[in-house]
């Protein structure tokens, strides 16, 4: 499992140059005060003046300091030290302060102390996670008593789906988890599918049922569960953008759930 972790973390470090000049990061409109946050995460969290937050997989902060300018006080969390480095001189640069902590997931509690009144992850993050269980207890122990997570990310059936077959939808994987990883060859990122960059990156599929029953398992509870049938970026090449901003599936008779978000909260 260090193996695969280890590669993801070399692929997030060679992909953070990447992303760093890239348009769809837009770090530039990003400075001159483009924020990020959409409005499915700000209407579930709300007001967060003054609230203490912890972002996992923060990558290079830009979610993370868009709390920050709305009054929490953040702390963001990543594995790849590139991408912690430039959250920081982000911070710096534009003068949001912020916390940034250079650790994977698991090892979070070693490396960071104290509790928060809000802790958040989106967009793509919990594919890079072999362990729902373990990650669970780690949102449930940095919480403070009456706390709330929240976490929108794709849905996961999405992934159970071809992601290079362009004329149809067609199951490729398996949409229950697996203990082996899913090996990928990468060209680009999906940030700039054209650049000449190659990798390898490992990933594992996940159910809803085990998102939810893994937080359960951590002792929290289970406020509310949405699906959506638009997601943040093209997952899949019969994906278009609406002019709201969302994409969609093209060319079929219904509709899937392509995203989600679960919000729960820890018992005073």
């Amino acid at each position: 499992m260090d193996e695969y972790l280890r590669s993801n973390q070399k692929l997030w470090n060679d992909w953070t140059d990447i992303h760093a000049k890239s348009a769809f990061y837009d770090v530039e409109g990003f400075k001159a005060g483009k924020f990020r946050l959409t409005s499915i995460e700000k209407g579930e969290l709300g007001d967060v003046r003054g609230k203490s937050l912890l972002h996992l997989q923060c990558h290079f902060g830009m979610d993370t300091l868009s709390w920050a300018s709305l009054g929490a006080i953040v702390t963001g969390v990543d594995f790849s030290d590139k991408a912690i480095a430039l959250a920081r001189s982000l911070s710096e640069e534009i003068g949001i302060p912020a916390t940034f902590v250079h650790s994977n997931v698991y090892d979070l509690p070693q490396n960071l102390s104290g509790r928060f009144d809000i802790v958040f992850t989106s967009y793509g993050v919990l594919g890079w996670l072999p362990d729902i269980g373990a990650w669970a207890k780690v949102v449930a122990h940095f919480l403070k008593p009456g706390g709330t997570f929240f976490v929108v990310d794709i849905h996961p059936i999405v992934w159970a789906f071809d992601e290079d077959n362009e004329s149809e939808l067609k199951l490729r994987y398996s949409y229950f988890p697996k203990p082996e990883p899913i090996k990928l060859d990468v060209k680009g990122s999906y940030a700039d599918l054209d650049h000449e960059y190659r990798g390898v990156e490992y990933g594992w599929n996940h159910s809803l049922s085990e998102y939810i029953n893994s937080l359960i398992g951590a002792g929290l509870q289970i406020e509310s569960l949405n699906e959506y049938p638009f997601h943040a970026w093209k997952a899949l090449p019969l994906m278009e953008r609406g002019e709201d901003g969302w994409w969609r599936l093209t060319g079929q008779k219904g509709e899937l759930p392509l995203m989600f978000s679960i919000k729960a909260t820890k018992q005073a």
